[in-house]
C-alpha cells in the first residue's frame, strides 16, 4: 500500500533519543517535571517510550549536555534548579531607581542568581536589514551598535545587539565603551528621549555561528529571537535591539490589560 505524501511528510524522522530528549524537554519546560524533581527512572522511560536502556541514556545525555538536568549513571536524575527563566519584557522600560541597578539584575537576585553584563563592544556600523525598517533608514546608512552578553551564574543567558540613530547617540555616552549606569531607558530620557512604547517581534531560529559560540549552545536547538523596537511619546523609534538566548532555557510573559 502507498502512504499519502501527507503522512510521509509528518513522520518525525527524528533518531528515537532525540525524540525523547524533545518530549522530556517539553515536561521540564511546561513545569511537569518541576526544579529538583527526580525524572522517572529508566524502567519507567524504557516502557513510556518502548526504548532500550542504551537509547534512553543517550537521550539523558542530551538533556545533560543542555543544562536542563543533572545525576550519573546509576543514580537518579533531577531538573537542575533555576535553569528554565521566565522573561517579563514590560519591565525593561523601566529606568532604575535612583543608586540602583538595573531592573532585571535585581529580578534575577530574588531568584538566588547572580548576573552580569559584558559589553562586547560599541562600533558605528550598516544595520541589518530589520533595523534600518524600523529606523525608516537607507540602505547606506549608519548606526550605532552596543553589543552585549548577558552572564547568569557566570553562565551565557543572551547576546543583545542594541542599535541607535547616530544623531541621537554621537558624543553621549551611548557611544562610550562602558556600561551605562542604571540602565538605557534612564540614560534615553535624560537625553530627552524617554521611552514610552516597545513593539516585539519574537521568533524561533536556528542559531547563526555568532549565536551558537556566543552562547555556548550544547546542540542544534534553536534560538529564541526578540528584535524590540522602543518609541518615544512621539512616535519616534530611537532604539532597536536584537536579543538572542538559548530557546529551552527561557521563555517570554507578556501581560495585556484589555481597554
Amino acid at each position: 500500500m502507498t502512504v499519502p505524501k501527507a503522512e510521509q511528510d509528518a513522520h518525525d524522522h527524528r533518531s528515537l533519543h532525540e525524540r525523547i530528549a524533545a518530549d522530556l524537554r517539553d515536561d521540564i519546560m511546561s513545569g511537569q517535571l518541576p526544579p529538583g524533581f527526580n525524572l522517572p527512572s529508566t524502567a519507567q522511560l524504557r516502557t513510556r517510550f518502548g526504548a532500550s536502556n542504551a537509547t534512553v541514556q543517550k537521550a539523558l545525555q542530551l538533556l545533560k549536555d543542555e543544562g536542563l538536568v543533572i545525576g550519573r549513571a546509576g543514580a537518579a536524575v533531577s531538573v537542575r534548579e533555576h535553569r528554565q527563566r521566565t522573561i517579563r519584557p514590560a519591565g525593561s522600560l523601566s529606568p532604575a531607581a535612583a543608586g540602583q541597578t538595573y531592573p532585571w539584575l535585581t529580578e534575577a537576585a530574588k531568584h538566588g542568581a547572580t548576573a552580569h553584563i559584558t559589553l562586547l563592544g560599541v562600533t558605528e556600523t550598516r544595520p541589518p536589514a530589520d533595523v534600518r525598517a524600523a529606523f525608516g533608514l537607507s540602505d547606506e546608512a549608519s548606526v550605532l551598535l552596543r553589543s552585549q552578553l548577558v552572564l547568569i551564574d557566570d553562565e551565557p543567558a543572551e547576546l543583545v545587539k542594541s542599535y541607535y540613530p547616530l544623531e541621537i547617540a554621537r558624543g553621549t555616552p551611548l557611544a562610550d565603551r562602558r556600561r551605562i549606569r542604571g540602565g538605557m531607558p534612564a540614560l534615553l530620557t535624560e537625553l530627552g528621549h524617554r521611552p514610552h512604547r516597545s513593539v516585539d517581534r519574537v521568533s524561533a531560529r536556528v542559531p547563526t555561528q555568532e549565536q551558537f559560540q556566543t552562547l555556548r549552545l550544547p546542540g542544534s536547538l534553536p534560538v529564541l529571537c526578540t528584535l524590540r523596537v522602543v518609541y518615544t511619546e512621539a512616535g519616534r523609534p530611537v532604539e532597536a535591539t536584537a536579543m538572542a538566548k538559548a530557546g529551552h532555557l527561557y521563555e517570554l510573559q507578556y501581560e495585556f490589560t484589555p481597554e
